[in-house]
């Protein structure tokens, strides 16, 4: 089913630029001073934010229709786990956002450091939510 198979990669694709922030651009963005680190975020976050934003919807509107040619909840599910990171984001995440986006580069210090790190702990979550909406997915092209 070609819905299904397309929610798979578009999840799969999600959760690979997840992890690719986690596990490399944010390690070498660590690397920078206070100042330099924010700069760098600031304009990589917009940019990935809508490259994630539109891969979530994207998955989750192709596992519903998967769930809806089938029948098969377990797409529906994917579906449902692939979305949650808007919520999750908007929620949770965004507070630190906004703070990070607010902050004047020449002013950014330690705090900044440490809200930097927390954000980079917050989208991990986002990283294991797309990982497990790609696992979810695979499991129903599967079955």
């Amino acid at each position: 089913m070609l819905a299904g198979e397309l929610a798979l990669a578009v999840a799969a694709l999600f959760s690979g630029a997840a992890l690719y922030v986690g596990a490399v651009e944010h390690p070498a963005r660590r690397e920078l001073a206070d100042n330099a680190l924010l700069v760098e975020w600031q304009p990589a976050y917009a940019r990935g934010a809508v490259m994630q934003a539109s891969l979530a919807i994207v998955g989750f509107l192709l596992g519903v229709i998967a769930w809806w040619q089938s029948g098969n909840w377990i797409w529906l599910y994917g579906a449902v786990i692939l979305i949650a990171n808007w919520p999750y984001t908007l929620l949770i995440i965004m507070p630190t956002n906004r703070q990070l986006k607010a902050t004047d580069p020449p002013k950014a210090g330690p705090e900044t450091r440490a809200l930097l790190e927390k954000w980079a702990m917050l989208h991990a979550v986002r990283t294991t939510l797309g990982f497990a909406a790609t696992a979810i997915f695979l499991f129903a092209s599967i079955g």
